[in-house]
């Protein structure tokens, strides 16, 4: 064998034996390091997400206030048509009360006529008529059952 052959054999190994040595160092070196920044990175995710938590809940509490109130406004303009329909309801109560008034003012013979079809129309009912004492006469007319 040609001495320069054991020389570059022996240069091999030698080299070898130092990038061997050199990443083993290396690992050793960047192992604690890597580590470092992993547990940063995912401090770092964790805080990002702890956030986004945080606006997501602030966002939906945002939605429940908001619907609240649109309920709330709802009601209240559900209540204010229903009072205004009260109000016509009444008006049209009062109106037709006030047509029916006008039309018996001065019409007693018509009154007495309803009051008399209502006599003919009873069924052995009872009508208790108030004396002056506020007491109804109970015995007088007793309608034959």
């Amino acid at each position: 064998m040609h001495p320069n052959r054991h020389a570059i054999a022996f240069g091999s190994l030698v080299f070898l034996m130092v990038v061997i040595v050199g990443s083993i160092l290396l690992t050793l070196w960047a192992w604690p390091q890597y580590k470092v920044y992993k547990q940063e990175m995912d401090g770092i995710a964790a805080l990002k997400e702890a956030e986004w938590s945080k606006k997501i809940l602030i966002e939906e509490a945002k939605a429940r206030e908001q619907a609240s109130l649109m309920q709330a406004k709802a009601r209240i303009t559900l209540a204010k048509a229903e009072g205004q329909a009260d109000i016509e309801r009444a008006k049209a109560a009062a109106e037709a009360n006030r047509i029916i008034g006008e039309s018996l003012k001065n019409n007693e013979e018509y009154l007495r006529y309803v009051w008399i079809k209502g006599l003919q129309d009873g069924k052995g009912e009872r009508i208790y008529i108030p004396t002056e004492a506020g007491l109804p006469i109970l015995e007088a007319g007793k309608a034959q059952n």
